[in-house]
C-alpha cells in the first residue's frame, strides 16, 4: 500500500469564519501554560504563509515600545512575505474562554501599534483551554479596519 504525502494546510481566508476554521485547526489540541501572541501572514491571494510567529513573555501588559516593535516586526515579514497581504493575530492562554481585560488590552495594544505602522490586520482571535473565539473591533473599542 502507497501513503501519500499529506499536503500543508493552506486554506483560503476569504472571512471571519474561515479565519476562526483556520485558527482552530492550528491551535488543536486546545490547552495552554502560558500567555502568547500569534502571527500568521495572509497572501493576497487568501492563502497564509506556511509559518506561524509565536511571541511568548505576553502575562504581562506590553509597554508601548515592546508594542511598536511587534507591529514593526510583523510590517517588515510582510514586506518581505507578503507584501500586499495582512496580518491575521490570536492571542493563547490558558483557562476559560471568556475574554478577560487583559486579552482586551492586549488585543487593543497590538492592533493600535499595527495600525500606527500600517499593518492590515484581521479580527483579533483567542485561543484558550477551551475554546477559540474572534475578539470583534467592537469588544475592544476600536473602529473596524
Amino acid at each position: 500500500m502507497t501513503h501519500e504525502p499529506t499536503a500543508p494546510f493552506r486554506p483560503v481566508i476569504t472571512d471571519q469564519a474561515a479565519l476562526e476554521e483556520a485558527w482552530r485547526r492550528l491551535m488543536s489540541p486546545l490547552g495552554f501554560g502560558r500567555t502568547s501572541v500569534w502571527l500568521m501572514l495572509v497572501g493576497d491571494d487568501g492563502r497564509p504563509v506556511p509559518q506561524l510567529t509565536e511571541v511568548e513573555g505576553c502575562e504581562r501588559p506590553l509597554t508601548p515600545g515592546e508594542l511598536d516593535g511587534l507591529a514593526d516586526a510583523a510590517r517588515l515579514l510582510l514586506d518581505d512575505l507578503a507584501p500586499a497581504g495582512r496580518l491575521a493575530l490570536l492571542l493563547s492562554r490558558p483557562g476559560p474562554a471568556r475574554p478577560t481585560p487583559a486579552d482586551v488590552a492586549l488585543a487593543r495594544g497590538v492592533l493600535e501599534a499595527c495600525r500606527t505602522h500600517g499593518v492590515p490586520t484581521e479580527v483579533v482571535h483567542l485561543a484558550t483551554d477551551t475554546d477559540v473565539v474572534p475578539l470583534p473591533y467592537d469588544t475592544l473599542a476600536l473602529p473596524a479596519a
